[in-house]
């Protein structure tokens, strides 16, 4: 009769853990900054798979790992909000209560399948100062095993994340304009890269959600635009 070897609950959160990781530090790194009109994701894209979507009216997503997990979440985070907001009304879909679905999912597929999701994401909602409760800009973090983090001012996802705060806390500032934010996130990833030559406007990923923007808050930046930003 055979028996299956025995694997202490520590040592199986560990392995998978580790699994995560290295699936996660394969993808390239995003990082979210708040500027003076709202809040800018900036990511390292070379293909033509997008990174960072919209979610709802103020609600943007982005993720870093394997592209087919992260994008799944995308799409569930979408159906999330739209039965939230026609069941009650717009008003009522909060980054806050999406980032807990999130972290509850991944943090299920964490702890009971075999397999971790090889994915960290970040939920962002701009503030709306008309708007009772919605007043200021929300970052989210949530990581591969579920684990959840509010931040203020910016957020970093992938496999450098300790070089792109270390970066951040050094160079970022309140009140920055749209287009020196993008500088600064833009810096950051090659920062994090170990000073690799600066990525080409055509070599990024680039999104808002500015609240000064009628509507639908989110906005992709393109590639002659980011030019004329950045020089």
């Amino acid at each position: 009769m055979s028996m299956s070897f025995y694997v202490s609950p520590e040592q199986l959160m560990q392995d998978k853990a580790e699994y995560a990781r290295k699936g996660i530090a394969r993808g390239k790194s995003i990082v979210a900054l708040e500027y003076d009109k709202g809040i800018v994701l900036v990511a390292e894209n070379p293909s033509r798979l997008t990174k960072i979507g919209e979610i709802y009216d103020r609600i943007a997503f982005a993720g870093v790992g394997k592209f087919s997990e992260f994008d799944q979440l995308r799409k569930i985070g979408v159906r999330f909000a739209d039965v939230r907001g026609y069941a009650y009304s717009r008003e009522d879909v909060r980054c806050m209560a999406l980032a807990n679905a999130y972290s509850q999912a991944i943090g299920d597929v964490f702890t009971r399948e075999m397999k971790p999701l090889e994915v960290e994401v970040i939920v962002a909602e701009v503030g709306e100062p008309l708007l009772t409760g919605h007043e200021e800009n929300v970052i989210f973090r949530v990581q591969f095993d579920g684990s959840i983090s509010d931040h203020r001012g910016f957020c970093a996802i992938g496999g450098a994340v300790e070089g792109l705060e270390t970066f951040l806390r050094e160079n970022y500032r309140t009140g920055l304009p749209l287009g020196e934010a993008i500088a600064v996130g833009r810096r950051a990833l090659v920062a994090a890269a170990n000073g690799a030559a600066p990525i080409a406007a055509e070599r990024l990923e680039v999104c808002t959600l500015d609240r000064e923007r009628p509507g639908r808050k989110f906005r992709r930046v393109g590639a002659d635009e980011l030019r004329a930003i950045l020089g």
